[in-house]
């Protein structure tokens, strides 16, 4: 005897092109054809003579599963339409359910269809390239506590997102709300996309970005694509690219500078406040990806302009020497930045001479040290990694008119007179300044702060590492 089946067919997004073949053949030889009567325009031709249909209005799904499996006997095959993909918020899960639930020995076949998501990124250009979600906003059968948390996960873990269902008479918020979770997560530049009536004779196509999208503008007839951090719109659509092309021009990024690249983005997702000036985002990116530590984003304060403005300076040829108060300061600042921009970093904590001025004056190594250099270059880049005393020693050269800085890294670790040495050189407004607040500091944090600067011109692409 002929098994009785139930063939769950995808029948696409809404246009004849985008039925697959299999689809078309189940509507043929199905014996009963059951759907939501709208979409039975789109499949009609297709019918057998003798087909039965039984088409129903909306939100009846569970009333047309239980008219598939009464018809499903004796050997009959019944399709069920489903627009789009029939796994995707459609029909296949409801009946497998309904099969469980009655116990039915009927056969269950689920073809798949092009889901309403797919069409649309067709129409934007390309961009579900990457890793992507699909979120529902339907809160029918879905607590909107729930659905909020799916939001949030999709956003802060950069996804691409397609959104169903975006609004109706009665849920008119809720995109709203999506937007408002997103744009606490990405950058208001973010594209957005969406399509209404996609592939149908109405079809409206826009290219938008977070920040300008209008919720306003959407309806139950349309489908609605988030970018991630890396998409971009080109030619009027959207692209995600999965990395098959680099952003540097020139040679690839080496397995060090891709690891650094993808460190620094993952950094910028994370911060608490993405929307700061350029160059003290810089310098962030680059103290918390050395320390792992995003209190920095409390800690680090720069001079509004600083970075930006000491790589000027190394640029037009105006800076040319580096002072650390340690070895191991000068011994993290990139050897080919240095070389490639013809920098000099000196360290005057194991000249012969800084012992016996130490012992003469009483005084420590690194404060002789800081002041034999600033007999020597006045005007250089001056960073400490390690002793408070050797930048207290500093403020005191400036304000004695014996050091005139071009620039002040002051990252001292400690306990001992860490934070006053900190606060002794804030008073010297004209010299540009990046301090790390309070106890904390290291030569090691010292040295990065040192690289943002000497690589400022690849702030602006999110490119570190260049030196590494």
């Amino acid at each position: 005897m002929k098994q009785s089946r139930i063939i769950v067919a995808g029948i696409g997004p809404g246009s004849e092109q985008d039925i697959t073949p299999a689809v078309v053949e189940a509507i043929r030889r199905a014996d009963t054809v059951v759907g939501y009567k709208y979409y039975f325009r789109f499949i009609e031709r297709y019918l057998s003579p003798g087909a039965e249909t039984i088409d129903t209005g909306m939100k009846r799904e569970r009333e047309r599963a239980e008219e598939a499996f009464r018809r499903a006997v004796g050997g009959r095959t019944v399709c069920v339409i489903s627009s789009g993909d029939a796994g995707i918020y459609g029909m296949a899960p409801l009946i497998w359910e309904m099969k469980r639930e009655q116990g039915s020995d009927v056969e269950i076949e689920v073809l798949p269809g092009i889901s309403a998501f797919q069409k649309a990124a067709s129409l934007l250009g390309a961009p579900i390239g990457h890793d992507l979600c699909i979120v529902s906003l339907s809160d029918l059968m879905t607590p909107w506590e729930l659905i909020e948390r799916r939001i949030r996960a999709a956003a802060s873990g950069d996804f691409v997102t397609a959104v169903y269902n975006p609004r109706s008479e009665g849920r008119y918020w809720q995109l709203h709300r999506l937007q408002e979770l997103f744009l606490a997560e990405r950058d208001a530049s973010t594209p957005v996309g969406y399509v209404r009536q996609a592939g149908r004779d109405d079809e409206q196509i826009t290219v938008t970005t977070l920040g300008e999208f209008d919720p306003g503008q959407i309806d139950m007839f349309t489908v609605v694509v988030i970018g991630n951090s890396q998409s971009y719109i080109a030619d009027g659509r959207i692209i995600t690219p999965r990395g098959y092309y680099r952003e540097q021009s020139g040679e690839d990024a080496g397995i060090g500078q891709e690891i650094m690249i993808r460190s620094f983005r993952r950094i910028e997702s994370e911060l608490r406040d993405p929307d700061i000036p350029l160059d003290r985002k810089w310098a962030l990116l680059h103290a918390i990806h050395t320390t792992a530590d995003f209190e920095m984003e409390r800690l680090l304060l720069c001079d509004a302009g600083a970075v930006a403005a000491l790589y000027g300076k190394i640029a037009r040829g105006e800076l040319r020497t580096i002072i650390t108060d340690v070895t191991m300061a000068a011994s993290g600042i990139r050897k080919g930045a240095l070389e490639r921009l013809g920098i000099e970093v000196k360290c005057y904590l194991h000249d012969p001479r800084t012992a016996e001025l130490a012992s003469a004056k009483g005084i420590t190594r690194t404060q002789a040290g800081i002041r034999l250099a600033a007999a020597e270059h006045p005007d250089a880049l001056y960073v400490f990694g390690n002793a408070p005393t050797a930048l207290m020693e500093l403020a005191t050269l400036i304000r004695r008119g014996k050091a005139a800085p071009a620039g002040i890294v002051a990252a001292p670790v400690g306990f001992v007179h860490v934070e006053e040495s900190k606060h002794m050189i804030k008073p010297f407004r004209s010299i540009p300044k990046l301090i790390v607040e309070g106890r904390k500091g290291g030569s090691n944090l010292a040295a990065t702060l040192v690289n943002a600067i000497l690589c400022y011109n690849d702030a602006g692409r999110l490119r570190p590492g260049r030196d590494v």
